[in-house]
């Protein structure tokens, strides 16, 4: 299956967090990776606490033929120590603290095509894979390379006529030297970073996990996806690819056109995080220049931005998703946002007291929401208003006493008026108005 529709998302997911701004690998966030998707070796990850992620598992349901085949293209990154000359600022900083060395990831892939589903329906499969990146950079074309390998579960349960449940498990199984003893750094350039999959169904379709179609939304129920998540992508409403993605996604996500490419860093940012390169210091920049190859690529592509690219990416409006159309006749429910506002009654009798503006109450907060709850329960205030709602719930506004911005409340200014309900207050009796 042709995956083009889907492998622009898929990169940008694969790359997210791969270097944050400042884009320098010595800046603080850049010391250590936090790529999602991340699937360590299983002999380093068991052994952590809490336990690190080594297996990714997808499940999700398909309606197929009996002739219906799956492709899958599992995708990731693979960290290689950076091979080439560092000027001597840079190796000087890295010889003083070592983990301040640049890794690189580069790309890598493995396809399994044309899987028939009635094979999986008969027996599942697994497969042990010997996973490496497809090629290396040219400054690090002489870097040692890590072997990786992983455990390849595909099996595939009927639910009912024409309707499987597919499951699929990725499992990092590659050995380290020093096994459950290793350092991070050492399992690091042994783990699938980023990892993912894009599957295809040729002859059926598959079912949103997120906006299940009736009929199916028990079957979806059941599915149990551990570090994935599956969403359909390509062009609505076809529902012939989905892709297993380690960040949440609603269906078929889509990247900005007005994106110039990637910052790795968000991908609703682009206006802001050009601005903030644009205002980096001449060493700071030589630093990106001298740093990572995709660093470098954005400041080249930021410096040369011209303002009409610049003004594009300022503000989009989009048109909203229609839903149905209503009829001008059609009534809103029991409550009209176009009905005028009910007057709030000029006094409300609490425990046979009737309480107006301007009179004195306890307070005693009942549901402890927050903090402020727990604070002010016993506090003494003054009614400054009283409010009904939409569904003629009173509340009363009150300002406390004793607050230093006392009078700020009087001027109903958020964080000094604060709102209860008839049951939380207690009348003062010889302070009411």
């Amino acid at each position: 299956m042709n995956f083009e529709s889907a492998e622009k998302i898929a990169a940008t997911i694969l790359y997210e967090g791969y270097i944050l701004y400042p884009y320098r690998p010595t800046a603080i966030k850049n010391r250590q990776r936090w790529n999602f998707g991340t699937l360590y070796p299983r002999v380093y990850a068991e052994d952590q606490n809490p336990q690190e992620p080594f297996r990714l598992q997808a499940e999700c349901i398909a309606i197929a033929n009996e002739n219906a085949t799956l492709d899958i293209k599992i995708s990731f990154l693979q960290l290689i120590r950076q091979g080439h000359a560092l000027d001597e600022a840079a190796m000087s900083t890295v010889l003083t603290d070592p983990s301040l060395a640049w890794e690189e990831a580069v790309k890598g892939t493995s396809e399994h095509p044309q899987i028939p589903l009635r094979d999986l329906l008969a027996k599942p499969q697994q497969l042990i894979l010997h996973l490496n990146a497809l090629t290396l950079p040219e400054e690090n074309a002489a870097a040692t390379q890590a072997n990786l390998q992983a455990l390849f579960t595909i099996r595939a349960e009927s639910i009912a006529s024409g309707v499987c449940k597919l499951h699929i498990e990725l499992e990092n199984i590659t050995p380290l030297r020093s096994e459950a003893a290793a350092k991070r750094d050492e399992a690091l350039p042994h783990s699938l970073v980023s990892a993912h999959m894009l599957l295809g169904l040729t002859g059926g379709e598959f079912v949103s996990m997120l906006e299940p179609r009736e009929g199916y939304r028990e079957a979806v129920a059941t599915c149990n996806n551990i570090g994935v998540f599956p969403v359909l992508v390509g062009t609505e409403p076809e529902r012939t690819t989905m892709f297993c993605s380690p960040i949440i996604l609603y269906d078929y996500p889509q990247i900005a056109p007005e994106s110039e490419g990637d910052f790795f860093d968000g991908t609703e940012m682009d206006e802001m995080l050009t601005l903030r390169v644009l205002t980096l210091t001449d060493a700071e920049k030589e630093e990106m220049r001298n740093g990572d190859p995709r660093a470098r690529k954005i400041l080249e592509r930021t410096e040369n931005l011209t303002p009409q690219a610049m003004l594009k990416a300022h503000g989009v409006v989009r048109s909203m998703r229609h839903i149905r159309d209503i009829s001008a006749n059609e009534p809103f429910g029991e409550w009209n946002p176009f009905e005028e506002a009910k007057a709030p009654p000029e006094s409300v009798t609490v425990f046979g007291v009737p309480l107006r503006v301007g009179d004195r109450v306890r307070i005693w907060p009942q549901k402890n929401a927050d903090i402020m709850d727990m604070a002010l329960k016993g506090k003494v205030a003054v009614i400054e208003a009283i409010e009904q709602d939409f569904e003629d719930q009173v509340q009363f506004a009150v300002v406390l006493d004793d607050d230093p911005g006392r009078e700020f409340g009087m001027m109903r200014q958020p964080g000094h008026r604060f709102f209860y309900s008839t049951e939380e207050v207690e009348p003062i009796e010889g302070e009411l108005a």
